[in-house]
């Protein structure tokens, strides 16, 4: 039975979850079939490689052709300060037909990129690891906030400033409930199944970005090897 949430019927989902935009491993087949299984799809745009980015966007709108509903729920994310260096893949991105589902900026300011994104009408997520980097988000626009906890598997806050993921989310969640209570909230970091899902909600959060887990799928461009390594190794 599909889970609705305010994060599924903003963005037409069928369960409560985003695909992390992981660099070169979230690409066209894997955020394809996340779309299709009713998921948010998010292509890892990451250092904003033109020619990856191309490519495997174009993957994703052929696996997809078949399925309209599934279509609409592509989008991409970039690591923001790699973006101040070069934003010719998030610009491409913009001028393209096909307007994403959405566009996530993680790691920086998103404020100098909000204008061009906002224009074209594509929502806005923004990636945090601190309460203190809330308000620039929501200056920006945003209209989801992904809280990331330290337990996430990749890119995230040093160990020193890092919050675990489940003190971090029912925090976040009480600080835009009280300043902007139409922004949605995903929790991010350690969330690998539907209990993690299940306490994401609980917490106060409208669904779960979840990376490592999906990292690990046979649709994912990370190494064999290294996601054989994965499955075998536990939390310790």
């Amino acid at each position: 039975m599909p889970l609705h949430t305010r994060f599924t019927h903003a963005f037409g989902l069928t369960t409560p979850i985003a695909l992390a935009p992981m660099a070169l491993a979230s690409g066209g087949a894997l955020a394809s079939a996340c779309a299709r299984a009713g998921a948010l799809g998010l292509l890892g745009g990451g250092y904003g490689e033109l020619p990856w980015l191309q490519t495997q966007h174009a993957l994703a709108l052929q696996l997809l052709q078949d399925d309209a509903p599934a279509l609409n729920r592509i989008g991409c994310g970039f690591i923001t300060w790699k973006l101040a260096e070069d934003a010719s893949a998030l610009d491409w991105l913009l001028d393209k037909p096909h307007a994403p589902a959405a566009l996530m900026l993680s790691f920086g300011d998103p404020r100098p990129f909000a204008a061009r994104i906002a224009k074209r009408g594509v929502p806005l997520i923004c990636q945090i690891q601190r309460l203190e980097q809330l308000p620039p988000c929501l200056e920006a626009g945003a209209a989801v906030i992904v809280a990331q906890g330290a337990e996430a598997g990749g890119h995230g806050m040093n160990a020193l400033q890092g919050r675990g993921t489940f003190a971090l989310v029912p925090e976040a969640a009480d600080w835009v409930a009280a300043h902007a209570p139409h922004t949605l909230l995903l929790a991010a970091g350690g969330v690998a199944d539907g209990r993690g899902v299940a306490a994401a909600l609980a917490l106060g959060a409208d669904g779960a970005l979840i990376g490592s887990r999906l990292w690990a799928c046979h649709e994912s461009l990370a190494s064999e090897a290294a996601k054989q390594q994965a499955v075998i190794t536990n939390g310790d």
